[in-house]
């Protein structure tokens, strides 16, 4: 198992890279870093919802 942190300067670029891990097969997480505040956390089971405009993400 290997992991891997990526930061991106909007969340529609973040939410791009969600799908293309989604569509290898792969599993995701995301979420904000700090100080940003409020923290949004999205776990595995969320992504696809959370990344994809068309599940109302």
């Amino acid at each position: 198992m290997v992991r891997s942190t990526r930061k991106f300067k909007s969340e529609v670029d973040a939410k791009l890279f969600a799908m293309q891990i989604l569509a290898k097969g792969w599993s995701a997480s995301a979420g904000t870093l700090n100080p940003h505040q409020p923290k949004q956390v999205v776990g595995p089971a969320q992504i696809e919802q959370w990344a994809d405009p068309g599940l109302g993400g």
